[in-house]
Order: structure tokens, then C-alpha cells, then sequence
């Protein structure tokens, strides 16, 4: 495809290639639409996707339309393998980054991709054609022994094997021979030496970051239900983490648009402290403890100026979100303007984040794992926050852009942060005075939302006091412990799946609507999956396993799935892959695990006499 003509693939058609401090998407067609330098909340040098053919590509691929054959990761790793069917033969794109290359002299960021022909030679194209940011800036080139790109402190090179060459912003055609794959390597660095890698030796790093994925999850228990999604969406989380701090990113990309032609395109390139908690959930569910704790030791850096206040939302190192603003001159994924970079939410009140913290962090205590003082500390402060101002109203999970208000979620929220704080002082020192005051706020709160969040007629919990809309986010109320009795919970889970159904197996988050912005969204996917874990844990296991396996066929080809989708067509809308619903994703899978190990061995079947109906054996 030459580098001029634009394109919008299914958002669902792109791959995910990750190394743990950035991202890229692959089209179908081989083409690096989106990677952003040095770091996922970066500047783009491909930028293709959101930006058209001015912000940049770098495709690889049959040189003329092809079918193909084969697109999958190669099982249980980060590496992307494409098979096009050509004239006697086939082509194969192997492509992947270098996750792990500390200890060795190797540029940060190092993308390797690799053309096969196998059963005759094939007739491929290499397009390269990187732009920086946001007005497209070209490069400055130095062509050596490998080409070298650059824009001030950040330099990008290029090398290939078998003697092809390339110029940036055209198209360089190559000829595949069997037996003779070519490699290339592009190398990224930010003020330090830009490393070279040979093409020819490349391969090797590849295979060994494979070694270590497979070793990776090879601890991950059989008994896991739907155990290959469960995998692709924890290496989908490990790769969406920014390993130099241990942030957990929302989603490597901005403003990929939840309603198509609307306004609703946000950047998600930065770390939801709720929503990381939720990850490392997942993470501790499965054995991987280091994840939770790098996430803790992060959160202890990245709040410590503005504790005991929680931001909404940080960067990946700690720092203020930049302001929300517009990009000029970019059309946008599919013509869906605007694109933003930045998040205005950064500045909200949001209770139901201290709860999720409270929550992981318990998770850690409660499997063995002791905190020490500082991040008790921290943790003590969070619950003195909860315990002085959920009274408040809030903006709330959802981070609705208008007046706040009393969310239900948001108080049960707070109250689990409360209880949460309660158990991890059984083991970890606390005055009495403080252990009272949480107690007594524990039980206000209690009453507060039994009293007004509840609405007796409909056996459900509602969205917020004195509305009788419902939300989604009340299906994690089978988790939390707040409420005893199973009647309640099954009433709010049924209520919610009623009245915010979206068609089968899609929910809404809220009703429509109701969040003060023009245009509609799809199906909010964390909630269904949020709802087959709810369905699981009061005790509807048979529903709540065809329900997980209906999402699962809205997943992308590769197993990758975004915030939302459309209610008609199914098609992925919003930022993707999508952190949130990756682990909603594996926690539901937990609670089918949990349930089904909890529930008593079925009764031994009677033994037919020797040579009887089913045999002796």
C-alpha cells in the first residue's frame, strides 16, 4: 500500500505488540498505525491511526492484495505472527517487541519484524514513513550503515537484513526468497546513545522474550475456566504495564471514539488507580504476586505529594495529568473527531478509588504478604480521608462532567475501603482511637446507603440517593461483603441485568442519556463481564459461563477487546485494548473457578454389578 493512501481498519483488526514502557498496533495489513515514544503516554512517530496518512506508518506485507491465511499470536507470548496466501506459496510476517533488555547493551524500545516466503518467492513492500507528534514533523536522516532518524533527543533507526534498503515516506519493494527471511529492526532512544542491533542476530532476542513469556504463564493453574482468554488477557495487562514504575496503563492509546462521528474520544494513557486495582486482582487471583506489589510500591510514589487525597488518575511516573486539550488538524480514527490528549477527570472527587486500593492491598495481606510502615502509612491515610468525607457527593466511577452526586457505588466503595482498612489492622499496628473512629464511620455508612440508597419496591440498590436509575457498577456487590443478604443481591443483580440490558449479552453502564454529553455509547464490556462474575457468586454458575462465553465472541481475532461495543453490529468501539475489560475478564473467570471449588463433591454414582450397564471399569 503506498504511504499517501488512508485507511481505517476494524478496530478489532489490530494487534497489540508491547514491551512493558510502550505499544504498538499492527493492522491486519501489516501496517504500524499507532507507537508512541518513548513511553505510552509519548508522542506518536506512527501515528496513522487517529492522525490519517500525514502522522506516519511503518507497514510490512505482500506487496499486492493478498489473502490471508493465519493471524494469531504465537500461543502464550507477546509475538504476532501473519500468513498471506501468494502466487505458490505463502508470506509470513513474525513481528514482536523486546520486553526485557536490561543487563545488556540494547536501545530501550527495539521492534523486530520478520518477512518469510515459504514454497516460492514472494513479492513484498516496506513502507516507512515515520512522523513525530503533533503537527507530523519528518525526521531528520542520516543514512550509514543502517538508516537513523531524528527529532532533537529523540532518534530512530532502522536496519534490514538482505540488503534492502529504505527511504523514508516511500515505498521499497523486496522480493522474499525461501530460506532467506528478512529481518528488520527498529530502534528507539530518548536522550542516551541510540544502540545498534544487528538484523542478522536480531531473531534471537525474540525467541528468547518468548522463553520468558511462555515460562511466564506456564504457573498459571489448569484449572482456570476459559484458561486461554484468561492468558491472553494477563499478558494483555502485563504488557499494558509501564514496568520502570509498575503502573498499570488504562489503554496505550487516545481517542478512539465510544460513539462513531461524536465527541466521546478521551485519552486513556495514563494510570486509573481503581481501575489498576482491579488489575492486580487479577494478577494476585492467578499466583502473580509481583505485579500487585509493583503497583503498590508505585502508588506509594506517585500519591505521596498529594496525600491522604487520591488522584482520580496519574502519569505513568507519578506525575499531574496534563490539562485535557484538542489536537488541530487531525481527523481522528474513521473521520471521529476530536482528538484529545490529556484528561480533565484528573481534577475529580472520586470515593470509589480508596475503596479499590483498600481492597488490593488487603488482597496482599490477606495472601501473606505484610506492609511495611511507609505504604501502612499511606493506607491509614486513605481511610482517614474515606472516613471524613463520604458524606461528600462524587463524581463517581463513571466520572460523569457535571454536578456530583451521591453514588451508591461510590459509598459501598467507601465503605469497603473502610473494612478493608479494619482487616489489614488485625494484623498491623493502629491506635485505638483511629481503629474507633474507622468503626464508627464503617457503621454510618452503612445505614446511610441501607437507608437511601435502597429501594425496598424493587428488591434493588439504585444509582444514587433519590434517583431510581440503576448502574452497573453495583454488579461488584457480590464481592465487596457489604451486603448479607442474598435476596438483596440477587435482586440488585437481576434489576440491573433488566433494566440496563443493551440485548444479550450487553449491558449498559447507566441509563442512556444520562451523562449530560450529545451522542450515544455502546455496551460498556467491563460490566458484562462484571455481571457473569456476579452471576457466578450467587450461585447461577450455568448463566454466568454462557454469558462468558458470548462476550467471548466479541473478543477481536486476536483475543483483544476495547471498552465498548456497538449495540448492532458488535464491532469494538473506544480505547484499545482495553486494561479494564481485560480484567473484569479474568475475575470472572476466578469466581467460576472459586464457586466451583467451593461447592461440595457430587455424590459417588451407585456401582453397577461386574459387567452391568456401564461396565466394571
Amino acid at each position: 500500500m503506498e504511504a499517501g493512501k488512508a485507511r481505517s481498519p476494524a478496530l478489532a483488526d489490530y494487534g497489540l505488540l508491547g514491551d512493558t514502557r510502550t505499544a504498538a498496533l499492527v493492522s491486519a495489513d501489516g501496517g504500524i498505525d499507532w507507537l508512541c515514544a518513548p513511553a505510552f503516554d509519548g508522542d506518536p512517530v506512527f501515528g496513522a491511526l487517529l492522525g490519517g496518512p500525514e502522522a506516519g506508518t511503518f507497514r510490512a506485507g505482500p506487496a499486492l492484495p493478498a489473502r490471508q491465511l493465519v493471524r494469531r499470536y504465537r500461543p502464550h507470548t507477546a509475538t504476532l505472527e501473519t500468513v498471506w496466501a501468494t502466487d505458490g506459496g505463502t508470506l509470513t510476517l513474525t513481528e514482536a517487541m523486546v520486553a526485557e533488555v536490561s543487563g545488556r547493551l540494547l536501545p530501550t524500545t527495539l521492534l523486530i519484524r520478520r518477512l518469510e516466503a515459504d514454497g516460492a518467492a514472494a513479492a513484498a513492500a516496506v513502507v516507512f514513513d515515520p512522523r513525530l507528534g503533533e503537527r507530523h514533523l519528518r525526521p531528520r536522516i542520516r543514512q550509514g550503515q543502517h538508516l537513523v532518524c531524528e527529532w532533537g533527543a529523540l532518534a530512530m533507526s532502522l536496519g534490514c537484513s538482505g540488503g534492502l534498503r529504505v527511504e523514508p515516506g516511500t515505498t521499497a519493494a523486496v522480493a522474499v526468497v525461501p530460506g532467506r527471511p528478512v529481518v528488520m529492526v527498529l530502534a528507539l532512544a530518548y536522550a542516551e546513545p541510540l544502540v545498534w542491533v544487528d538484523p542478522e542476530a536480531a531473531w534471537d532476542l525474540v525467541e528468547e522474550d518468548e522463553a520468558r513469556w511462555r515460562e511466564w504463564t506456564s504457573g498459571i493453574s489448569q484449572d482456570v475456566p476459559f484458561r486461554e482468554p484468561v492468558l491472553r488477557s494477563l499478558l494483555t495487562l502485563k504488557l499494558l504495564t509501564y514496568s520502570p514504575s509498575g503502573a498499570p496503563v488504562a489503554a496505550p492509546t487516545t481517542s478512539l471514539p465510544e460513539d462513531p462521528g461524536g465527541i466521546r474520544n478521551w485519552d486513556y494513557r495514563y494510570a486509573w488507580p481503581r481501575d489498576a486495582s482491579i488489575g492486580i486482582a487479577a494478577f494476585l487471583g492467578l499466583g502473580k504476586d509481583g505485579e500487585a506489589l509493583n503497583f503498590l510500591n508505585w502508588l506509594l510514589h506517585a500519591s505521596r505529594l498529594q496525600r491522604p487525597r487520591l488522584p482520580a488518575l496519574l502519569t505513568l511516573t507519578g506525575g499531574h495529568v496534563p490539562r485535557e486539550r484538542t489536537l488541530e488538524h487531525w481527523p481522528g480514527y474513521a473521520g471521529s473527531a476530536p482528538v484529545r490528549t490529556g484528561n480533565g477527570a484528573a481534577h475529580q472527587h472520586q470515593l470509589d478509588g480508596y475503596g479499590w486500593v483498600l481492597d488490593a492491598a488487603w488482597n496482599l495481606v490477606r495472601q501473606g504478604h505484610r506492609l511495611n510502615s511507609e505504604t501502612w502509612r499511606a493506607m491509614r491515610g486513605f481511610t482517614d480521608l474515606v472516613a471524613r468525607r463520604w458524606p461528600e457527593p462524587d463524581a463517581g466511577i463513571w466520572e460523569i462532567r457535571g454536578d456530583p452526586a451521591h453514588h451508591v457505588h461510590s459509598k459501598i466503595m467507601g465503605w469497603l475501603a473502610l473494612d478493608r482498612a479494619l482487616r489489614i489492622a488485625e494484623t498491623h499496628r493502629i491506635s485505638a482511637k483511629r481503629r474507633r473512629r474507622w468503626e464508627t464511620a464503617r457503621a454510618a455508612i452503612t445505614a446511610d446507603i441501607t437507608t437511601r440508597g435502597f429501594d425496598t419496591a424493587r428488591n434493588t440498590y439504585t444509582r444514587s440517593y433519590g434517583s431510581a436509575d440503576l448502574d452497573s457498577a453495583l454488579l461488584i456487590l457480590p464481592v465487596t461483603g457489604f451486603e448479607p443478604d442474598p435476596a438483596r443481591l440477587r435482586g440488585t443483580v437481576d434489576a440491573v441485568r433488566a433494566e440496563l440490558s443493551a440485548g444479550y449479552p450487553f449491558l449498559y453502564r447507566y441509563p442512556p442519556g444520562q451523562d449530560g454529553l450529545p451522542g450515544d455509547e455502546g455496551a460498556f464490556l467491563p460490566c458484562s463481564f462484571w455481571l457473569a462474575q456476579a452471576l457466578a457468586l450467587t450461585g447461577r454458575t450455568d448463566e454466568a459461563t454462557e454469558l462468558f462465553g458470548a462476550l467471548l465472541g466479541f473478543a477481536g481475532p486476536l483475543g483483544l477487546f476495547s471498552e465498548e461495543a456497538d449495540l448492532v453490529t458488535g464491532a469494538l468501539l473506544g480505547n484499545y485494548p482495553q486494561a479494564l475489560t481485560h480484567a473484569a475478564l479474568v475475575q470472572a473467570a476466578l469466581a467460576l473457578r472459586d464457586v466451583a471449588s467451593a461447592e461440595p463433591p457430587a455424590e459417588p454414582a451407585k456401582t453397577e454389578p461386574a459387567g452391568g450397564a456401564h461396565g466394571a471399569g
